[in-house]
């Protein structure tokens, strides 16, 4: 019930967020935040590569992979397609999009690398999130998990037992996500500290599965 009203307030929020903004100059923004992103941690996705991006939203890392064979998977694809006049399918022929949660990808050994970038505290099922992005990887092939992670233990612990932040049923620490994705079998190749907030630290990790 919480993930349900997460989606519910997901939805609203990109409403919100795009409410008057001109698209072009928005999806242009975007594009070069992610061009930026990429440089930082020195990944270079080379033509034909195949790639997911997991929990992709209006405007993700797909925006700008055009030459790579891409999949986009969101549970509001088709909401934001009817609500968000800055996404339509249609601008992205390249790209392969699918309406389903994380949790329900079924691919296995199939990319070369996948993305899920600001997704992962916000699923239904954590672990089985988990277990469908390390699956769908190639053996040798790269995750790229970005999280926003407490940097306090105290706010940690409240978020974790009063629902203060609707948006992410999940609350963990850096080292958590580090330690779920070991367990899976991928090793940590980076981290990269992206930005400094007062209750949270966004963060990239970076991994290979072994």
């Amino acid at each position: 019930m919480r993930w349900k009203i997460a989606q519910w307030f997901e939805i609203r929020w990109w409403q919100r967020y795009l409410s008057g903004r001109d698209k072009e100059e928005y999806l242009t923004w975007k594009r070069n935040y992610w061009r930026a992103f990429l440089v930082r941690l020195d990944l270079h996705p080379q033509p034909g590569t195949t790639i997911l991006d997991a929990g992709c939203g209006p405007a993700g890392i797909f925006s700008v992979l055009s030459e790579c064979k891409l999949w986009a998977v969101d549970p509001l694809i088709e909401s934001y397609e009817a609500k968000l006049p800055h996404f339509s399918k249609q601008d992205y022929p390249h790209v392969h999009f699918e309406e389903n949660t994380v949790e329900q990808i079924d691919k296995k050994d199939a990319f070369d690398a996948v993305f899920c970038l600001n997704v992962i505290n916000h699923v239904k099922d954590i672990d089985a999130a988990y277990d469908a992005l390390v699956k769908s990887l190639k053996s040798g092939g790269i995750l790229v998990l970005s999280i926003d992670s407490h940097n306090t233990g105290f706010f940690r612990w409240l978020f974790r037992r009063v629902p203060l932040d609707i948006l992410h049923p999940y609350q963990y620490s850096l080292e958590e996500y580090e330690a779920a994705l070991k367990s899976r079998g991928v090793n940590i190749d980076r981290v990269a500290h992206l930005k400094s907030g007062t209750l949270f630290d966004y963060y990239a990790i970076v991994g290979t599965k072994i």
